[in-house]
């Protein structure tokens, strides 16, 4: 059986703790052996949470720049090394993903806005108030009790019940006048 060299020794919560204090006072052997000890299972995180290896690499380096900066807020009596090490990880890597599909949504939009219409516009708006006059035209052909009730049924968005309570009606009587005026509306718009 081979002898473990002390840099590969199982890693211990004391030896974590030093390395990270060593490295608050700027000792560069002391954060590369930090590094070596911690490097696998903080990637691994990362490469659980971003899924992609390049991404998590790059985040994995984030964080280890940001250890070595705040190395010196760590408190052992707040929790322990390893922990403060993985919460890093792990709010790097959701803040990556987070950003990832941030920009995924405005390159979205953008390219949504950037589309070039397959279609003719103008003939498009055209056709579109012919068709808002030919809908105002049919409902001046119902009658005021028709016309109300469409309007709050279909245009404000209210339910029957509510347009019978609007209109002081039975429930009964606001569907027969929505009913005959989709009707004459359908008979209407038909006849072209």
């Amino acid at each position: 059986m081979r002898s473990v060299p002390a840099d590969e020794a199982p890693l211990d919560e004391e030896t974590l703790e030093r390395l990270l204090a060593a490295s608050a006072t700027g000792d560069e052997q002391a954060f590369a052996r930090l590094y070596d000890r911690t490097s696998a299972r903080l990637y691994g995180l990362v490469l659980r949470v971003i899924r992609d290896s390049a991404q998590a690499a790059e985040v994995t380096q984030d964080i280890y720049v940001q250890v070595w900066r705040d190395s010196a807020r760590f408190d052992p009596a707040a929790g322990n090394a390893m922990a403060w090490l993985l919460m890093i990880a792990h709010r790097r890597a959701v803040d990556r993903v987070r950003a990832s599909e941030a920009s995924r949504q405005r390159d979205d939009r953008y390219a949504t806005r950037q589309t070039e219409r397959s279609y003719d516009q103008v003939s498009e708006q055209a056709h579109a108030n012919m068709e808002a006059q030919h809908v105002r035209k049919a409902l001046d052909g119902l009658t005021d009790n028709q016309r109300d009730a469409l309007q709050l049924a279909y245009f404000d968005g209210y339910t029957h019940r509510e347009v019978a309570a609007m209109l002081e009606i039975p429930l009964g009587t606001a569907k027969t006048r929505i009913r005959d005026g989709l009707i004459r509306l359908r008979d209407a718009m038909g006849e072209r």
